[in-house]
């Protein structure tokens, strides 16, 4: 899962740009959140992030031969979504920290993270129909589109937490909307306000698909073994919270009994049991597969983009970028 170190000057390089390019578009947008709430939603934009999703909305555009011009509004409206739904993920999961700093909720208040978060939604469509064109009309249709699509596999991943099993092929639908949903959208959202052809669109949208998954497969390998100091949660943070994760869902579809602990008991976890469950996951080979799986897509994703018409400078971009989702340990 390691990317290789040459790569990593670059990407950083890439995320800062993309960081530089997006953050006086937020400041802009954020102007126009009610006074009451605009700290508010600092607090959370303040924990920065690696703007993943914004640098791929830019590198679309720009594989496509479009500008920066065209795709910022692109790039802070995927922003805006994202961290709305991280808002309200925050508050559902009941996370106190995230990237090292208090979460919306914990610092400010259930009631006001809610609307918070409802704000940044609402503002990220203000941002791309503020200036009437055809292109925003369809980016601004397909990031609805994609924002339907993460709340209905939010509301899949919370219905699972309920059930003792779920199988890996009801996981990956889940994740193909509560994850994979964002990242494609902005895989060809600054293609669409370029005014890109459909083809491009297509194989761009099929290409942050695979990605999507890709990056929740680690994800979901770094919220059972991520190391607390890089993604500020303890171990096994998902199986404290009996999250079906794709791990969880690769051992119980090969017919791996999980402990009782985890399937039909509603006591807390303890460090015991989340330490039993990580060794059966080890033990049964689901933590293998699921890295198998992530870079499979990635293999797919990349596939797709090579054949895809695209400008060769932002093409490797885009490679590097995807390669950087399954080496990263937060």
């Amino acid at each position: 899962m390691k990317t290789p170190t040459s790569v990593q000057p670059e990407v950083e390089a890439l995320l800062e740009r993309t960081k530089a390019i997006v953050a006086p578009g937020l400041a802009t947008a954020l102007r126009r959140v009610t006074p009451e709430l605009r700290e508010t939603v600092e607090v959370q934009l303040a924990g920065g992030g690696k703007m993943v999703r914004a640098g791929l909305v830019l590198l679309s555009a720009a594989a496509c031969g479009g500008d920066d011009a065209k795709a910022v509004d692109g790039a802070v409206a995927i922003e805006l979504v994202h961290n709305f739904s991280l808002v309200h993920d925050d508050i559902i999961d009941g996370d106190l920290e995230r990237r090292h700093r208090p979460t919306v909720w914990a610092a400010h208040g259930v009631d006001r993270a809610i609307i918070a978060g409802d704000g940044l939604a609402t503002l990220a469509f203000q941002v791309l129909l503020d200036v009437p064109s055809e292109q925003r009309a369809n980016a601004a249709s397909l990031l609805a589109d994609a924002t339907q699509a993460m709340i209905a596999g939010q509301a899949q991943d919370m219905a699972f937490e309920r059930r003792g099993s779920v199988t890996l092929a009801e996981c990956l639908e889940m994740v193909s909307g509560k994850t994979a949903a964002l990242v494609r959208c902005a895989a060809c959202l600054g293609a669409v306000l370029s005014g890109a052809s459909d083809p491009t669109i297509s194989a761009l949208w099929e290409f942050g698909h695979h990605l999507g998954i890709a990056f929740q497969a680690v994800d979901d390998l770094l919220g059972i073994w991520g190391a607390p100091d890089a993604t500020g949660k303890p171990v096994g943070n998902d199986l404290r919270r009996r999250k079906k994760t794709i791990p969880v869902c690769i051992a119980t579809s090969h017919g791996v009994e999980l402990p009782a602990s985890f399937t039909t008991s509603t006591e807390p976890i303890d460090d015991g049991d989340v330490g039993t469950l990580m060794d059966v996951l080890e033990s049964c080979g689901a933590r293998s597969a699921t890295i198998d799986l992530s870079e499979r897509h990635v293999r797919d994703a990349l596939a797709v983009l090579q054949r895809a018409p695209l400008a060769d400078g932002p093409r490797g971009q885009l490679r590097e970028l995807a390669n950087f989702v399954v080496g990263r340990d937060r």
